[in-house]
């Protein structure tokens, strides 16, 4: 290392100089690489030396380098990773990529390679940006899902999960995306209607899947959302909650003539006298069932005409309400009146049996259905005086249950809504027609993708034996290796052309049988990764439970808000289903989640289309790494957006310069007492630590900087106008300003603590001590009042007694000139800030 105050990279003198900010992250990034500073110990947690923190940041996907939303999350992540490591924590900070995906199949497409081509090239990218990046991951423990070595483990829990019924084949209606020539969980369809991927206009189609038995953890998925909405970012919490969608309510049976009873699921039993249709969603098998001969054409019209329709489209609640008679009518169980049955599109075939009873009084999609063919409406809760819209589903009192006339041994009318619905459904399960029960928008997560890079399904199918899971000994079932043409979408998987690794013998009876040709969700590889972190090299168990229960859960997840539903639900739901298979104790993966904004450009969001993006790669050639770390993370909180047009990194260059000066002012010896330095710059920086633990723990990384600016500022007042760089607390300063800035500048952080004397890295060091009576002001203002208007401020000292304060604000010259003689009634103190007088 250079001497001490000296240094190669340096140019110029005193205010003047400045150090080459090129020269600085080539000879850092050599030091790192060579002491390895980042790599976590699990002994040290394992065995207790050293209590742990999980930090984890959502791993990339690698198309192309990186860019200006990789650079903020991943500076914003560092600094709580690399804080931790200064309070004496063991951290474990790992990194991969989610290396699977349809990107890098498209690409093979279109340039006639494999899609490993595409993807190793770029991870090898983005890994050589992210060294220069500087950041704080322990790179032993790297990973690719795309890895044999990787989805091995992803192969072995799908069948793991399957043992316990939690992985499951069925045919239904699905979403259909007819560009990638896939199917796609409901999670993954936008909410107009389009494929998150690619943009498409999702439609419906009918084909055999496998799923995630989701469902199995609907109730634990919610109730946990509410130990989680104060250490995650309340929106997303919010998200989940409301993609779950719990609803208590009642199922209720029908009996349909020539049929098996029919049962729906409503929130409202108590509006049961009002239901004068039911409505069975189109592409439901149960509409297939129940139609006659006389309107099985009209039916298939119908369906036919509904499939061009997105599941958005059809919950609009400006579409028109269209729909078809099957032919035969329910028995409405409260009135035994007959009931006509249709088939609509604002029904979906998966919200519970797909049929709902019809109360148009107190739905306004069934009041536009009835008021469309002419069915009875009527009313069941009484709205208030002032209502003037047409269907009413809010709190009001039983009416027309039963009807006047209408003879039924249930009598609602009078009573209020919840007293309704509980003698409803107690009165449902009495007469065997209903029970009282929970139901979730949930559904089961549909995993089968008919692309080719992605994790192949460890099944083979069989004629005689059925569904056959691959033994455990002959996991990876490796991807065959296609390329090109042979990629392209066709409608089925193209794994499916790849006849001599689709035809294999069946591992149960040992004849002739298929593989499964679909591969699985590359949600299903992100489920989990955070597990195999924790021991990514071991061939013998996708991760050492032991291992999980030191380092788990995640302490810290950051991320964006696009995967408040899809990724993070997933994931809950992997946890849960570990733990039930033994192998962890823990019921959530991530203890604390905060999702961080978007950098924009402009106030538009960056895109080819509009010509706004920002180069990170230039954007670090012109102002260098630790410039570009420094806006992102001092612009705003982390959950906002950030403007990259109204950002300065010059500003931020200029200040890591000054910062770096003060360094080479330092002339006193590593190990100097500050104690007798001077006071008034030792209090600012021991306020500055004090100030900054707390806000780094409510993740304020933003005001931290700001205090790190402002002793910057006081420390070199304090060299300019008292003794100089001799002065002991002037290199306490220093030394604390190099701690604060590794943890968003580490490039200009590590050449000011080698300037100030001290072996690297200064991520090593520890988190400076902070002298309570340091922290304690030297004086406060006191305010004075008289009537309630401030007449004077007074310094005084923070313990000052409430006699000595009425004293010296009486004896102040402006509150006696204030008061001109009056009697002063009372005086009020509150010491050591306020003196009210009342005259």
């Amino acid at each position: 290392m250079s001497e001490q105050g000296t240094d190669s990279t340096a140019t110029g003198t005193g205010e003047a100089a400045t150090y080459d900010v090129r020269s600085v992250e080539q000879k850092w990034q050599r030091v790192w690489a060579e002491l390895d500073p980042f790599r976590a110990d699990d002994a040290a947690v394992v065995e207790g030396r050293r209590e742990k923190r999980y930090a984890l940041t959502m791993f990339p996907y690698p198309s192309g380098d990186l860019h200006m939303g990789h650079a903020e999350v991943f500076a914003l992540h560092d600094v709580l990773a690399r804080y931790w490591r200064f309070r004496g924590y063991e951290v474990l900070n790992p990194m991969g990529w989610d290396s699977f995906g349809l990107p890098a199949e498209n690409a093979a497409i279109r340039n006639d390679t494999h899609p490993a081509t595409y993807t190793y090239a770029n991870i090898e990218t983005q890994l050589s940006s992210m060294k220069h990046y500087g950041l704080s991951f322990d790179w032993s423990r790297r990973l690719h899902t795309s890895d044999p070595e990787y989805y091995r483990w992803t192969q072995w829990l799908f069948l793991k999960l399957r043992e316990q019924g939690l992985a499951y084949r069925k045919n239904s209606p699905v979403n259909w995306c007819p560009q990638d020539q896939t199917v796609l969980a409901n999670e993954q369809v936008l909410s107009d209607g389009t494929c998150e991927r690619c943009g498409a206009e999702v439609t419906k189609k009918e084909l055999t899947q496998w799923y995630f038995r989701t469902t199995h953890y609907a109730q634990e998925l919610y109730d946990g959302l509410d130990a989680l909405q104060d250490t995650w970012i309340g929106k997303v919490a919010n998200a989940q909650r409301n993609w779950i969608g719990r609803s208590e309510g009642a199922h209720v049976t029908f009996d349909v003539e020539g049929h098996d009873p029919v049962t729906v699921f409503t929130t409202r039993p108590d509006t049961l006298f009002g239901t004068t249709f039911m409505v069975i969603a189109v592409d439901a098998r149960l509409a297939e069932t129940l139609v006659t001969d006389e309107h099985r054409a009209e039916l298939e019209a119908y369906r036919d005409e509904v499939r061009k329709a997105t599941d958005i489209d059809r919950l609009a609640t400006d579409r028109a309400k269209t729909g078809v008679f099957l032919g035969v009518h329910a028995t409405n169980p409260l009135t035994g009146e007959r009931i006509p049955v249709w088939a609509t599109d604002y029904v979906l075939a998966d919200y519970g049996t797909g049929a709902v009873m019809g109360v148009p009084g107190g739905d306004q999609r069934d009041w536009e259905f009835a008021t469309a063919f002419d069915l009875p409406i009527v009313r069941t809760t009484e709205p208030p005086a002032d209502f003037e819209g047409e269907a009413y589903a809010g709190e009001g009192t039983a009416i027309n249950s039963p009807a006047p006339g209408v003879a039924s041994a249930l009598d609602l009318n009078g009573l209020p809504v919840a007293e309704a619905k509980s003698a409803t459904i107690a009165h449902l399960e009495q007469i065997g027609h209903g029970a009282g029960t929970i139901n979730f928008r949930l559904r089961d997560w549909l995993l089968s993708r008919q692309r080719y890079w992605g994790a192949p399904i460890p099944i083979v199918h069989c004629p005689a034996c059925g569904e056959v899971a691959v033994p455990e000994s002959e996991l990876p079932v490796r991807l065959p290796e296609l390329r090109g043409a042979d990629l392209k979408p066709r409608g089925t998987s193209p794994l499916g052309a790849a006849r001599e690794w689709v035809e294999v013998s069946c591992p149960a009876c040992g004849g002739p049988a298929e593989r499964d040709t679909d591969t699985m969700d590359t949600f299903v590889d992100s489920s989990w990764y955070f597990f195999r972190f924790l021991s990514p090299n071991d061939d013998t168990q996708a991760f050492d439970p032991a291992l999980a229960e030191a380092w788990g859960p995640v302490d810290f997840y950051l991320g964006g808000d696009e995967h408040a539903v899809l990724h993070l639900l997933y994931a809950r739901f992997f946890t849960k289903a570990l733990r039930d298979l033994g192998l962890i104790t823990w019921d959530e993966p991530f203890s604390s989640y905060l999702s961080q904004g978007k950098v924009i450009n402009n106030g538009r969001k960056m895109s080819k289309s509009l010509g706004n993006g920002i180069d990170l790669g230039a954007q670090l050639e012109q102002f260098g790494v630790d410039a570009v770390r420094l806006t992102l993370v001092f612009a705003s909180p982390p959950e906002d957006n950030i403007d990259w047009a109204d950002m300065s990194p010059t500003g931020s260059l200029r200040f890591l310069q000054r910062a770096w000066r003060l360094s080479g002012d330092v002339t006193s010896a590593p190990g100097t007492d500050a104690g007798g330095g001077d006071v008034a710059l030792r209090r600012v920086t021991h306020r500055t630590v004090a100030e900054a633990e707390t806000l780094l723990e409510s993740h304020r990384f933003n005001v931290v900087v700001a205090r790190t600016m402002e002793l910057v500022n006081a420390t070199r007042k304090a060299i300019d106008s008292g003794p100089g760089g001799a002065d002991p607390a002037v290199r306490e300063a220093a030394e604390v300003v190099a701690r604060l800035l590794s943890m968003v500048a580490p490039y200009v952080a590590e050449e000011m603590w080698d300037r100030l004397g001290h072996a690297p890295s200064v991520a090593q060091a520890a988190w400076p001590s902070v002298d309570p009576a340091l922290l304690v002001a030297e004086s406060v203002t006191a305010v004075v009042q008289i009537q309630g208007k401030v007449r004077a401020r007074l310094e005084v000292a923070p313990d000052i007694s409430a006699a000595d304060l009425e004293a010296l604000a009486l004896a102040d010259p402006a509150v006696v000139a204030a008061v001109d003689g009056r009697e002063v009634r009372k005086v009020v103190v509150r010491e050591p800030k306020l003196v009210n007088l009342v005259v």
